[in-house]
């Protein structure tokens, strides 16, 4: 592989993440949770089971793509420190195992509302909001983990002689946003009295930052006139 197949192969998964992403998460996992409210959130499971199996899908998908970005994104930091960049792939990686964790409870929920709507429902509350507890939990560490490699990428992309030092700033600045909400949401007992303020956190400062890289890596990766820079390393 060379840096530019990297570039692109990053620049294309990175938006594939935001792709599936936002689709399992806001489109269907958004729509059918109710914390305040556990009978509807299982009988929305119930009623909306071919969604719901399509969202873990899309979130496969997602945790794929991130696999893929683990190497890639390597390849392309490795020039400016060998050793940071493998400390960054590694926390990505550690990420995207702890998501998959993760996703086996969501797969849980999926296997136990595979049922009519006429079955008890109250009978799966307390099970099904104990495993969405378990899920948010353990994303949640695996998204304090995903900051901490975001840290290390805007380290390395500022110190970088190939990519605007701009996208240092906006790479730090999206680590800040997972690593105080995520820390927040493990540590804070009153969490969900302030969940949409760190959210907001999170989509103005993460995805901004990201957003931009993934732009940044598609241009330079299919872009006609690419760095002199890149063709050299």
């Amino acid at each position: 592989m060379n840096l530019k197949l990297a570039l692109r192969v990053s620049g294309f998964a990175y938006l594939l993440i935001f792709i599936t992403g936002f689709y399992a998460n806001f489109s269907v996992l958004e729509t059918m949770v109710m914390p305040s409210d556990p009978e509807t959130t299982v009988k929305n499971f119930m009623q909306y089971h071919t969604q719901v199996g399509q969202g873990i899908l899309a979130f496969v998908a997602m945790l794929a793509f991130d696999v893929i970005l683990v190497f890639t994104l390597f390849y392309v930091t490795k020039k400016v420190s060998r050793k940071m960049s493998a400390i960054a792939s590694g926390f990505r990686l550690l990420h995207a195992i702890g998501f998959g964790m993760a996703l086996m409870y969501l797969i849980e929920i999926y296997q136990i509302t595979d049922r009519p709507l006429g079955t008890d429902v109250p009978e799966l509350q307390n099970t099904v909001m104990s495993l969405l507890l378990k899920f948010d939990e353990i994303w949640a560490i695996g998204l304090l983990l995903f900051g901490v490699h975001l840290a290390f990428l805007g380290y390395l992309t500022f110190k970088s002689d190939f990519v605007p030092k701009s996208m240092g700033y906006l790479l730090c600045l999206a680590a800040i946003g997972y690593l105080v909400s995520c820390t927040a949401q493990l540590l804070m007992p009153n969490y969900t009295d302030y969940e949409q303020g760190f959210e907001l956190l999170v989509m103005v400062f993460g995805v901004v930052g990201e957003l931009a890289f993934t732009i940044w890596l598609l241009i330079k990766g299919f872009g006609r006139n690419p760095l002199k820079t890149i063709d050299s390393l």
